[in-house]
């Protein structure tokens, strides 16, 4: 099969699954249904991203349902409920959006903090969130700090992921995950990040797509 009808075949392919799931929710998908979409985002990340290998882990967020899912060697092995951007997508400095494409996890904070504790500037504050704290924009539990691969979409001049500190964090605010209330970053339960946590490794690609 020549490169140019692979590319046609999966992007028909992509075009048509992506449609049935924008009818049919993917967080209300069966496993089996989300492995075959972990199946072809595997598949449209070889052709969008030929020099990243897109074997090993993977996370990918759908903006749209506003979940996270772990790919590990091919297979589906945990999906979580998250919030990105209140603002929507975008890459600009300031802008409080989430940026979308390619990413990979850079650096790792949070080894023994407690769940829920609170991290300012990237540091233990020494504190632990409460419910009073639930609605300030909170830092906790652990960071998995977002480097941008794509240069001019999120790498590089002031669209620059790292520097503008975009993270996959814990969250003090978990009734609001499930819908787009963060200032950027990709949140997460305190449990659940907790968990990923130990089983990410540096390097990790993380794909961020609106669908």
């Amino acid at each position: 099969m020549s490169a140019l009808k692979h590319i046609l075949t999966v992007w028909f392919a992509l075009i048509s699954i992506a449609a049935s799931a924008q009818a049919d929710d993917l967080a209300m998908a069966t496993p089996a249904r989300k492995q075959v979409l972990a199946d072809f985002l595997l598949e449209w990340m070889q052709v969008r991203y030929p020099a990243a290998p897109s074997e090993g882990y993977v996370l990918y967020v759908s903006v749209q349902s506003q979940r996270m899912y772990f790919v590990v060697e091919g297979v589906l092995k945990a999906e979580y409920v998250i919030s990105t951007a209140r603002n929507g997508l975008g890459a600009s400095r300031n802008s409080n959006r989430t940026p979308e494409g390619l990413h990979r996890v850079v650096r790792k904070f949070g080894e023994g903090v407690p769940p829920r504790g609170i991290f300012k500037a990237r540091q233990f504050t020494g504190e632990v969130a409460s419910g009073e704290t639930a609605n300030d924009d909170l830092i906790t539990s652990r960071i998995l700090w977002l480097d941008g691969m794509e240069p001019g979409v999120n790498e590089g001049g002031s669209v620059d992921s790292m520097e503008r500190g975009i993270y996959i964090h814990g969250t003090a605010d978990e009734a609001s995950l499930g819908t787009p209330s963060s200032h950027g970053c990709i949140r997460m339960r305190n449990s659940d990040v907790i968990a990923l946590y130990d089983r990410i490794l540096l390097g990790t690609l993380v794909v961020i797509l609106d669908n």
